[in-house]
């Protein structure tokens, strides 16, 4: 089976529209800490984790919080965040009291805007060319403390990425990309990264350079008065160049020099897979992929006290709906590795697990047409095993047409018609407005008692 291509809108935005185009007549309600999103299920909360990391502390209070005051669940997103579902609508001060308590909540102005990715396994695994959680924590603190004021007029949506040098969060489609160098340096970049857009910066200007350039596309967003709320939806003729990021940049001391590339990155890198992973200095991480990134209280309180009693205390929410606890000894690695399988999340590099993903859907989203999840859990269950095959393309399921949470690159989409239905194409957001490349053949529908078959089919195969 060959599926067609197709464009996608970003996620949470409308299908149909040109974003480089539209001028907006409402505020972002993307959802916080302290604006709460209402939802079929109750209210939702999401709590920013810049560049995925958290204490066993604070992954324990946020434990705490999902079962006080809310469904006792917390749900990984594609950026590496988490939610809170299931809350009362008159809980939003308690909620803040807590998270403030635990170091979660840094910031009230600049609580929604603190959307900072970074490679996982950085400085774990001996890949990539540095720890960009340094960079992540940097610019966060530069974010909290209102260095640029301007700053709190980003959407909710606008994301930073800090890669490694190894290309796993370069393909998340970022807004402002920072890329790990070989000589310790990093390359800058706006949106797609197209050539000529890179700029070097000399790596302790890192973070500095980040958040320049998103002062850059606020002043070109304003210009284009277009209420772009992200980098791709500037109309071309106010995108930001890398001249213009350049002067910027040197008026507020930066040297940058442009690189004629968008970094050295050769092709999008892979997300973490499950298991046991070694570092270079003794040293084991463990991963964890949590099914349709939705994890109960009791599952994630084991983790944050494995990471306590044989990791280093720290917990890494990484933006493919896992975990990756650092810091063990290879025989703890190992003994954590079998106690997480135990408690029903995944260790295992070739569960069938791996890549898929799926929107709330119903009952918890009224816009959903179906229980995408229950489909998505029965189509993993039936899905035919292929031991030793490299890993698929990743599948998202989504109960409508604004594919929520969908991944970046290529992969196949799954959507839901009806409550029993589904059209099978594959997509690609790298290309320019989420247009998949050339694949050939049409649209697939299927019922979902034929996901599970025609989903391989379509992964083996994009």
């Amino acid at each position: 089976m060959s599926l067609p291509p197709a464009t996608v809108p970003p996620a949470n935005e409308a299908p149909g529209e040109a974003p480089s185009r539209r001028a907006r007549g409402r505020d972002d309600a993307c959802p916080g800490a302290l604006r709460l999103h209402p939802a079929d299920d109750g209210s939702l909360a999401r709590v920013r984790i810049p560049g995925g990391l958290l204490t066993a502390g604070q992954a324990l209070a946020l434990a705490r919080a999902s079962e006080e005051l809310g469904d006792g669940r917390l749900d990984l997103t594609s950026r590496g965040n988490l939610q809170l579902r299931g809350l009362e609508a008159a809980c939003g001060g308690e909620l803040a009291a807590g998270l403030r308590e635990a170091g979660l909540l840094p910031s009230d102005r600049y609580d929604r805007v603190r959307n900072i990715a970074a490679s996982p396994l950085s400085g774990l695994d001996g890949a990539g060319y540095g720890d960009v959680t340094v960079w992540a924590r940097e610019l966060d603190a530069a974010l909290c403390a209102g260095a640029w004021e301007e700053l709190s007029g980003l959407s909710g949506r606008f994301l930073f990425a800090m890669d490694d040098g190894r290309g796993d969060v370069a393909a998340l489609g970022a807004d402002v990309t920072l890329i790990a160098a070989p000589d310790g340096g990093a390359v800058l970049r706006v949106g797609s990264g197209a050539p000529g857009a890179g700029l070097e910066v000399r790596g302790r200007d890192a973070p500095r350079a980040a958040a320049l350039a998103a002062v850059e596309f606020l002043a070109r967003a304003r210009v284009s008065g277009t209420q772009a709320w992200r980098a791709r939806e500037l109309p071309a003729r106010h995108a930001v160049t890398a001249d213009g990021l350049a002067a910027r940049l040197a008026d507020e001391g930066v040297e940058a020099v442009r690189t004629g590339h968008g970094g050295p990155v050769d092709a999008p890198g892979a997300p973490p897979a499950p298991g046991v992973v070694s570092g270079p200095d003794g040293r084991h991480a463990v991963s964890v992929l949590v099914p349709l990134g939705r994890v109960g209280a009791a599952p994630w309180r084991l983790l944050a006290g494995l990471a306590s009693r044989g990791g280093s205390g720290e917990l890494r929410v990484t933006p493919w709906r896992g975990v990756v606890l650092p810091g063990f000894t290879a025989d703890g690695a190992a003994a954590a590795s079998r106690e997480v399988a135990d408690a029903g999340l995944v260790t295992d590099p070739g569960s069938p697990w791996a890549g898929v993903g799926a929107c709330t859907g119903r009952p918890g989203c009224a816009k959903s047409l179906a229980d995408v999840r229950a489909h998505a859990t029965r189509a993993v269950a039936d899905a035919p095993r292929s031991p030793g095959a490299p890993p698929p393309v990743p599948v998202y399921f989504s109960g409508c047409e604004r594919r929520c949470g969908h991944p970046g690159g290529r992969w196949v989409d799954a959507l839901a018609t009806s409550g029993t239905d589904y059209r099978l194409t594959v997509r690609d957001t790298r290309e320019p407005d989420g247009a998949a490349g050339a694949t050939g053949g049409g649209a697939m529908d299927v019922t979902a008692e034929r996901l599970a078959d025609a989903v391989a089919t379509a992964r083996g195969t994009a």
